[in-house]
C-alpha cells in the first residue's frame, strides 16, 4: 500500500489530503492561500510546510513518515518555468519521495471528471481554463489577467457592476437599477456616495466583489445594463472551451466541460442557460457538469492514477466528502513576501 499527500491551492485556501492507495482519506487539513503570485514562492513553501504537518497530525502520523506521491496543484502555476520553479521547491524539503506540480484547474478537472478527454473553465475570482485528452495532450491559457486578454470573474463583474452603475447615475451610460442596488447594498443614498467612500477609505476596496451577486439579482430581475455583464461572461466562458475544445480537436468528439469555481458553482439560471446553450451549439456531444466536490478530491485522484490505484477512486471521493472540513481550520504563521 503506497501513501501520498495531495495539494490544491487557491487564491482563497489551501486543501492538503493525506491518503493512500486504498482510497482510504487519513489527513484533511485546510488553511489560507499557498499561490504563490499572493505569498511570494518562500511563502508558498512556509504555508505547505504548515499545513503538510498538519495534516500528519490529523493523520496520527509523526511528521516525517515515508510519503510515496506528492502531488501539489496550485492557482498561479501558470507558466512552464513558474512549474518548474515550483517544483523544485516542493521537492526541497523531502516531504515525499516523488512530486507531480501543476496548475490547480488539472486537479479541478479532475475532480469534476473522469472522463479522459475534457476541459474545465474556471470562473472565481477571476477565470482559467485547461483541457486534456486521453492521449496525453493539453490546451492551456497564459491566465494573467488582463495582460494575457481574460476578462470576467466575480472581481471584473463587481467592478463592471459598479462602473455601470456610475454612469448609469451620472447620465454618461444607460440608466439602471444597479444604480439602487448598488448604493443599497453599501448603505449610501447614491452611486456617487459610494465612489467618493471608496475613493476616501471610508469604504475599503476590497470590498468591491461584494457587488458581484448584487449584479446577479438585478440581472434576474430583468435589467439589461445587468444582463449584459451576465451574457459577456457567458460569452468568455464559451470561448475558453471553444478554443480549448478546438486545439485538442474535441469540437465533434465527445467530452466533459466541468465548470468550476464560485461565480460557476453558485448556478445562476441564467448564466447557466447561455452556457449550456453556447456549448451544445459548438459542441453537440459534450457533457456540462458543474464541480460538486472539492478540487482537492481531484488532486488526491491525480495521486490514484500516477500511483495505479484507479480502482479507489469511488472510495476516495466518498471519503473526501465525509472529511471535508467546514473552514481554513489550521492557523498558519505570517508568511514571506
Amino acid at each position: 500500500m503506497s501513501v501520498y499527500l495531495a495539494i490544491d491551492g487557491g487564491n482563497s485556501k489551501t486543501d492538503v489530503v493525506l491518503g493512500d492507495s486504498d482510497g482510504h482519506v487519513l489527513g484533511f487539513v485546510r488553511g489560507g492561500t499557498s499561490s504563490p503570485h499572493q505569498v511570494g514562492l518562500p511563502g508558498t513553501v512556509s504555508v505547505l510546510d504548515a499545513l503538510i504537518r498538519a495534516a500528519h497530525a490529523d493523520a496520527g502520523l509523526p511528521f516525517g513518515t515515508p510519503i510515496d506521491l506528492l502531488t501539489v496543484y496550485l492557482a498561479g502555476a501558470d507558466l512552464p518555468i513558474e512549474v518548474q520553479r515550483l517544483h523544485d521547491l516542493v521537492s526541497a524539503p523531502g516531504w515525499a519521495r516523488r512530486s507531480i506540480v501543476d496548475n490547480d484547474c488539472f486537479a479541478l478537472l479532475r475532480a469534476g471528471t473522469s472522463m479522459p478527454d475534457a476541459v474545465t473553465v474556471v470562473c472565481g475570482a477571476g477565470t482559467n481554463c485547461v483541457g486534456v485528452t486521453a492521449d496525453g495532450r493539453t490546451a492551456r491559457f497564459l491566465a494573467l489577467g488582463p495582460i494575457s486578454g481574460d476578462w470576467g470573474g466575480g472581481h471584473d463583474l463587481a467592478e463592471y457592476a459598479l462602473r455601470y452603475a456610475c454612469r448609469g447615475e451620472d447620465g454618461r451610460g444607460t440608466p439602471t437599477a444597479l444604480q439602487a442596488a448598488v448604493a443599497a447594498h453599501f448603505g449610501l443614498p447614491t452611486v456617487e456616495a459610494v465612489s467618493i467612500g471608496l475613493h476616501f477609505g471610508e469604504i475599503p476596496m476590497e470590498r468591491i466583489p461584494e457587488l458581484a451577486p448584487v449584479l446577479f439579482e438585478v440581472a434576474a430581475a430583468g435589467d439589461e445594463v445587468a444582463t449584459s455583464l451576465i451574457e459577456r461572461q457567458a460569452e468568455e466562458v464559451l470561448a475558453q472551451h471553444r478554443v480549448a475544445a478546438t486545439r485538442l480537436d474535441l469540437l465533434d468528439k465527445p467530452h466533459a466541460l466541468v465548470l468550476g469555481g464560485g461565480v460557476l458553482r453558485a448556478r445562476h439560471p441564467q448564466l447557466e442557460k447561455l452556457i449550456d446553450a453556447g456549448a451544445h451549439a459548438t459542441a453537440p456531444q459534450v457533457s456540462i457538469s458543474v464541480l460538486d466536490a472539492p478540487p482537492v478530491a481531484g488532486a488526491a485522484l491525480l495521486a490514484l492514477d500516477a500511483l495505479g490505484a484507479t480502482a479507489a477512486e469511488s472510495k476516495l471521493r466518498t471519503e473526501i466528502r465525509s472529511r471535508e472540513p467546514e473552514s481554513a481550520a489550521v492557523p498558519l504563521e505570517a508568511v514571506a513576501d
